[in-house]
C-alpha cells in the first residue's frame, strides 16, 4: 500500500512538472520580447554618470530611448562629441555640430551688492526661502542658500558671499543646478569657446527700482543694444540669442560690453578670472 501511495504521489508530481514545463514554454514563446543588441552597445559607450543631463533617469535609460524611441544622440552632455560620434555610428545615423551647454547664473550681486535684505530664520534652503516675502529686496536674484552647490554632485558649483559661483574647470553639464534653483535664473547655454559673453542679471523691473535693490544690477538703459545688434532689449534686459553667437567678436560687441554702466556684460567660462574669489 505504501508502495502504491509513493506511486502515485511520483506520479502525480512528474505529470504537474510535465504541465508547468509546457506552460512556462508556452509563454516564454507567447510572451517574449526581443531586446535590440545596440542598446547594450550603447549603454556600453555611455560614461555611466547617470546625472540626468540627458533628460532620463540613467544611462541605461537614455540608451533604450535612443534605440526604441529614435532619440537624438548628442544629449549626453558627459560625454561630449567623442561619445556622441560613438553612439552615432552605432545608430547608423549622421550627427549634426553639437555644442556643450553650460550653465549660467544669471545674477551677479553677493550680499554685500544686495539691498532690502532681511533676517531670514527659517530651513536655510533657496526653495524654502523663496516661498518668503521681502527675504531681499530683489525678487529676481540669488537667494546664496546653495540649493544648486547641494545638487552638484562633481564639486563644481559653490556659494561665495551669498551668490552661486560655476567652475568650468569642473563642471561636466549635467544640468542639475539650473534644474533645483527655484528662481530659474540658472540657466544651460550652448559655448562656442571656452568663455562667451552672459548677461549676470535677471532683474526686469526699470531702472529705477532697479537702483533700489541692487547695487550691481542691469539698468536696462539699453546702451549695449544701441552699440551692437548682437544684444536684444527685452523686459528690459539685454537678451544673447546663443544660436546666433558669432565666431569672433568684432570691435562693437566689445565695446558693447564695455559701455555697460554696471559691467553685467561679462565673459564666462574655463579661464575666466574670479576677482571675487
Amino acid at each position: 500500500m505504501i508502495l502504491v501511495t509513493l506511486c502515485l504521489a511520483a506520479g502525480t508530481m512528474f505529470l504537474m512538472a510535465l504541465i508547468f514545463s509546457c506552460v512556462l514554454g508556452w509563454a516564454n514563446t507567447a510572451f517574449h520580447v526581443e531586446v535590440d543588441l545596440r542598446i547594450d552597445d550603447i549603454f556600453s559607450a555611455l560614461p555611466g554618470a547617470n546625472c540626468g543631463g540627458c533628460d532620463y533617469i540613467g544611462c541605461r535609460d537614455y540608451a533604450e530611448a535612443i534605440v526604441n524611441n529614435k532619440e537624438v544622440v548628442n544629449k549626453c552632455t558627459v560625454g561630449g562629441a567623442t561619445c556622441a560620434q560613438e553612439l552615432a555610428d552605432i545608430m547608423g545615423v549622421g550627427l549634426d555640430d553639437s555644442l556643450p551647454y553650460f550653465p549660467i547664473v544669471h545674477c551677479g550681486a553677493d550680499y554685500e551688492s544686495r539691498l532690502g535684505r532681511s533676517t531670514y530664520l527659517g530651513r536655510r534652503s533657496c526653495a524654502a526661502a523663496n516661498l518668503v516675502a521681502d527675504v531681499q529686496g530683489c525678487t529676481f536674484g540669488c537667494l546664496g542658500f546653495g540649493d544648486c552647490s547641494k545638487a552638484c554632485k562633481y564639486d563644481a558649483l559653490h556659494v561665495i558671499r551669498g551668490l552661486a559661483v560655476v567652475d568650468y574647470e569642473k563642471c561636466i553639464s549635467c544640468g542639475a543646478c539650473s534644474k533645483v534653483c527655484p528662481r530659474n535664473i540658472i540657466t544651460m547655454v550652448p559655448f562656442k569657446s571656452e568663455r562667451v559673453i552672459v548677461v549676470i542679471c535677471s532683474n526686469k523691473d526699470t531702472g529705477k527700482d532697479v537702483k533700489k535693490v541692487c547695487k550691481v544690477g542691469c539698468l536696462g538703459c539699453g546702451s549695449c543694444a544701441r552699440h551692437s545688434s548682437f544684444f536684444k532689449m527685452e523686459n528690459n534686459l539685454p537678451k544673447i540669442d546663443y544660436t546666433q553667437y558669432p565666431d569672433q567678436y568684432n570691435s562693437k560687441i566689445l565695446e558693447a560690453c564695455q559701455k555697460c554702466p554696471r559691467q553685467q556684460l561679462v565673459f564666462k567660462g574655463k579661464g575666466e578670472v574670479k576677482s571675487h574669489q
